[in-house]
């Protein structure tokens, strides 16, 4: 893996690759939240994305990018579910074989979709063993490439068209809301946006009980924290990648948090008000909107709705719930 940090002209370059490939996904409006919160807020839907998230993104250009000899090895993944379907149909479309590494207590529709494209799974313990670990025993044993879900340039590339496409469709934007685990969608967002649009002031959202986004963004270090506990799923790592942190201090104006009952309240308005199923995870950055945690009223917002994977029992109860 080239270790060096991609730049706006690889994020060009993966849009390029994806063209036609990945969906060109909509842009959603409300005009009742725009009344209550006194701001023009854009939804950039990722949930109806290939797969249901952005991460078919990364993972698509990743593997394009592999020579004839990494592909016919193939490729080994560590995901809690989005990247792995990623991974999972990207090998799949491109005839190479993948392996994806998921925790035991993954949700059950992402690791049924994952084996319905065709990969191997390798189950493992997430609060007792380390699934780096795991993969990279898989790829030394096997001469597999690893394809990290985020830490990596390729990875950061593709998941950057997403901020791209918005940018190019409503124009400039005085504030960005992107969902944060790893760091890279944000990291890729921030690419994009810094160099089409500048003056944006782009937020990473986190889950508060997995904070470590945060933490190491006001410390100017990476903060490494014991295995979180939220509904959000896909935002439940461990510390920032050391490709993606960089990127993220250098460009983001901060780093916020929202609580599960935050994210549960705008899965509900996703599902009541625009008819769209929107995964815990990819409400990060809807909730620090419509919860004001950065400043929003008068101002263009996009926010980016990075999934819709959802087990279908969970998000009734979620609907209970919020």
């Amino acid at each position: 893996m080239n270790s060096s940090l991609p730049t706006y002209e690889d994020v060009v370059q993966a849009s390029q690759r994806l063209e036609g490939i990945a969906h060109r996904t909509p842009v959603l409006t409300s005009s009742s939240l725009d009344a209550g919160l006194g701001a023009q807020v854009f939804f950039k839907c990722e949930n109806l994305q290939r797969i249901g998230a952005f991460k078919f993104r990364g993972g698509y250009n990743a593997l394009a990018k592999l020579d004839n000899e990494q592909r016919q090895a193939g490729v080994v993944a560590f995901s809690s579910g989005n990247h792995a379907q990623a991974v999972a149909l990207a090998a799949r479309m491109l005839d190479i074989k993948a392996t994806i590494v998921m925790p035991h207590d993954a949700p059950a529709a992402k690791k049924a979709a994952t084996q319905g494209y065709g990969a191997h799974v390798v189950e493992y313990d997430r609060h007792n063993q380390d699934r780096e670990e795991v993969a990279h025993a898989l790829m030394q044993a096997q001469g597999l490439t690893l394809i990290p879900p985020f830490n990596h340039p390729d990875v950061i590339a593709g998941q950057g068209t997403a901020v791209k496409e918005l940018l190019e469709e409503t124009g400039g934007l005085d504030a960005l809301f992107i969902p944060l685990g790893g760091g890279g969608l944000l990291s890729g967002s921030l690419l994009a946006a810094h160099a089409i649009n500048p003056d944006c002031a782009v937020y990473g959202v986190e889950p508060e009980a997995g904070n470590d986004g945060q933490q190491s963004f006001r410390k100017g270090e990476v903060i490494r924290i014991a295995a979180p506990d939220s509904i959000a799923d896909g935002a439940l790592t461990q510390a920032l990648g050391s490709l993606t942190f960089p990127i993220i201090r250098q460009h983001a104006r901060d780093i916020l948090t929202v609580s599960d009952q935050q994210l549960l309240q705008a899965l509900r308005f996703f599902a009541e008000r625009m008819k769209i199923v929107v995964e815990p995870t990819g409400c990060l950055g809807a909730a620090a909107a419509f919860n004001e945690i950065a400043p929003v009223r008068g101002k263009r917002i996009g926010v980016l709705l990075s999934g819709g994977n959802v087990d279908l029992a969970a998000y009734s109860d979620y609907l209970k719930t919020a």
